[in-house]
């Protein structure tokens, strides 16, 4: 089940949601479906083919641009 992350271009919400076969998402503010799918931070790599959790980066468990450690995720 694939998460996707989205703006609503009405009320400019930030969310993600489940979207499972043709299934069309909706903000769950507004109930907009004009949306715009963001890219995740999980699918876009800064680096190409290191080893994961290796060197600078952002957190490998929640994302956060600071760095392993600078969340409240363990």
């Amino acid at each position: 089940m694939p998460i996707f992350e989205y703006v609503c271009r009405d009320c400019s919400r930030r969310f993600e949601q489940i979207v499972m076969g043709s299934t069309r998402p909706a903000c769950p503010a507004c109930e907009s479906e004009d949306l715009e799918k963001q890219l995740s931070v999980f699918a876009v790599s800064t680096r190409g083919g290191g080893v994961p959790g290796e060197g600078a980066g952002a957190c490998g468990s929640c994302g956060d641009p600071r760095g392993p450690g600078s969340c409240a995720i363990d």
